[in-house]
């Protein structure tokens, strides 16, 4: 019995246009994202999930609004974003000329870095990785849509690739992402799909 999961970035926001780091930050979606959030519920046109999970966080709730409106959904706190600490709110360049150091050392290895104040890679990937596999285990043999974010969606299939490279993972905003669960096995099927009509009918690309 196969249960699908089809991890949904949400859509662009300011702070991503301007390269700020946004994190566990409130923020909502600029009207590019709400117009990329259109086109892809244009793309799931006619297909069904059996159950919708969303991020607490605005940006991700309003995407889930706009592709599956009045639908019955569950928040899920644990679905946030990483908590990037003093990163939060500040552009990349800002970054490097404040913390150019310990930039230097999160880009190279993000598991080994200590920013102040934020969540370790580490306690980031716990919590990902539990709680997506408890939504799996709770939904066997079904399709569910799980709005979230890039750096969620990131850590989850750089670990079912066992690659510590997390950058390599992050999703485009609004794309999908299919992984399929099977014998207490995860696959994963599609990665950062932004465009053609919606299919879990694709080729294994781990």
């Amino acid at each position: 019995m196969t249960t699908r999961l089809i991890l949904i970035r949400h859509g662009v926001t300011e702070w991503n246009k301007q390269k700020r780091y946004c994190g566990c930050k409130n923020i909502g979606l600029s009207n590019h994202g709400k117009a990329q959030a259109m086109q892809l519920r244009n793309r799931f046109n006619g297909f069904g999930f059996d159950k919708i999970y969303c991020s607490d966080r605005k940006r991700a709730l309003q995407t889930r609004a706009i592709l599956f409106g009045k639908a019955d959904f569950t928040k899920v706190k644990n679905l946030r974003e990483i908590d990037f600490g003093v990163f939060e709110g500040l552009r990349h360049d800002e970054v490097l000329k404040k913390y150019p150091k310990l930039y230097k050392e999160w880009l190279a290895d993000p598991y080994k870095a200590r920013i102040p104040q934020a969540e370790q890679m580490r306690v980031f990937k716990k919590r990902v990785d539990g709680t997506i596999k408890g939504i799996l285990q709770a939904n066997r043999g079904k399709t569910i849509a799980l709005v979230c974010h890039g750096g969620v969606i990131g850590i989850f299939v750089s670990g079912i690739l066992k690659n510590r490279s997390f950058w390599k993972f992050v999703p485009s905003p609004a794309s999908v992402t299919v992984v399929e669960y099977n014998k207490n096995k995860l696959r994963l099927k599609k990665f950062n799909q932004i465009q053609g009509r919606f299919s879990i009918q694709s080729r294994d690309v781990s």
